[in-house]
């Protein structure tokens, strides 16, 4: 039956599911008599959704409260066991495979280097990524004991630009990832091709500096904010604006901003990219140029480390010379970038993650931060604050599998085959709520 306002029963019936999911899921436990005001259900609305979510699994009891001169009220709560989610992250120097429960506990991770046998000149060898994500997801799932059927979705952050075909036409989500050499490589297709799993488990692909920028602003250092941009600072650099609380955010490929015309060759192909100073990548590069020696045979993450710890050796001893000027002047390039993201989206908060973010820290940001305010505009400068995240190195895995979960509470609990993706699902407005507070 279709109401005069064009939705129908079963439309109704899902979206009450999905209040109810929603406000347990971020202010539980809660009693079925809070439940009534929180989501402006009647009581017998509350009372039919929570049997149904009851006899489901989706919802399960959490103790008891006293209530005022009654009986004790039952709290509920959403049964973490009640759904499993996959979040992936196939950054530039390894992919991390995680199994999370619906509450996002993890139960299980694993990590595959990308070293230099995985390039192709520049080019990261596709089905070597593809080979890692499918070895990693039967890991988790073995290592957890957790069947494929109990999985709600796979999501996945990935270097680039993600198309999504609006019919889901053409095999789903393509990449266009011009820092690592692919061209349209048809991501979606080739994991459903080569990974062991039912064909009911949707795959959610984005960008992984969209996914950072979700599970910060969702659970990390961006809750509270109205608008931030969040970085993602690793071999390359990359970034997400959002300008709602729970919003999906949008990626920037901030990296790829000029910040010096006819300037040193970014991987890109163009020239004064601000990636080709601020990488990770280009950042220990330009320290051998100075004279700088990172450790024979070391690992991209463990050399910049060591560049860090020469250039900021502490009290123990005097600084490298090399490394701590190519640290001071890559701090006022990003300080650069980081004013024209203020002037360009006047954010409330920039937030700083990935591994060589996280790694430099509070000390390099500082630094970070007075060139920024130096070439921003005084109001919005004024009214910005700069910090890190708070997720650590898990962040983009986490942002990763949030892209099923919003889907599956969208649908008010439900499992259905894969289909077009909600930009801004239905219950994000609790979250918009709960980080107003």
């Amino acid at each position: 039956m279709t109401r005069p306002n064009g939705r129908t029963v079963r439309d109704l019936r899902r979206e009450n599911r999905t209040a109810v999911l929603r406000r347990l899921y971020f202010d539980g436990p809660m009693s079925r008599f809070a439940l009534g005001p929180a989501t402006g259900l009647s009581s017998g609305s509350i009372s039919n959704v929570v049997a149904e979510l009851v006899a489901e699994g989706l919802v399960e009891e959490a103790g008891s409260v006293d209530s005022a001169g009654g009986r004790p009220r039952i709290l509920l709560r959403v049964a973490p066991a009640s759904g499993r989610m996959i979040g992936v992250d196939v950054g530039e120097t390894r992919i991390r495979v995680e199994l999370f429960d619906l509450t996002l506990t993890e139960l299980a991770r694993t990590e595959r280097p990308l070293d230099p046998a995985a390039k192709d000149g520049e080019r990261y060898e596709v089905g070597v990524v593809v080979d890692h994500i499918r070895e990693g997801i039967a890991e988790v799932l073995r290592t957890a004991d957790v069947p494929a059927e109990a999985l709600l979705g796979v999501g996945i952050g990935v270097p680039g630009i993600v198309e999504h075909p609006a019919d889901g036409a053409a095999g789903g989500a393509v990449v266009h990832g011009q820092t690592v050499g692919w061209d349209a490589v048809p991501l979606e297709r080739l994991l459903r091709e080569s990974v062991e799993l039912p064909d009911g488990v949707p795959y959610r692909i984005d960008n992984g500096a969209k996914t950072l920028g979700q599970a910060e602003m969702w659970f990390g250092a961006g809750r509270g904010a109205t608008s931030a941009v969040v970085v993602l600072f690793g071999s390359g650099v990359g970034a997400c604006v959002t300008t709602d609380p729970l919003g999906p955010g949008r990626a920037l490929e901030w990296g790829h901003l000029k910040v010096q015309v006819r300037g040193r060759r970014c991987r890109c192909g163009a020239q004064g990219c601000l990636e080709a100073y601020a990488g990770a990548e280009a950042l220990l590069e330009r320290w051998r140029e100075a004279g700088g020696e990172p450790p024979a045979g070391a690992g991209e993450e463990a050399a910049l480390a060591a560049m860090a710890a020469a250039a900021y050796p502490g009290d123990d001893g005097a600084p490298d010379p090399a490394a701590l000027a190519v640290l001071a002047e890559t701090a006022e390039y990003l300080g650069a970038g980081f004013a024209d993201l203020i002037n360009l989206f006047q954010p409330e908060r920039i937030l700083v993650g990935g591994w060589a973010g996280l790694l430099l820290g509070t000390r390099f940001l500082a630094a970070v931060e007075e060139h920024a305010r130096a070439y921003a505009l005084a109001y919005p400068a004024a009214r910005v604050t700069l910090g890190l995240g708070t997720l650590g190195p898990d962040a983009v895995t986490v942002g990763a599998a949030i892209l099923p979960l919003a889907d599956f509470f969208a649908r008010g609990g439900r499992r259905e085959e894969p289909g077009p993706v909600e930009e801004a699902p239905a219950w994000a407005e609790t979250v918009r709520e709960r980080t107003a507070h």
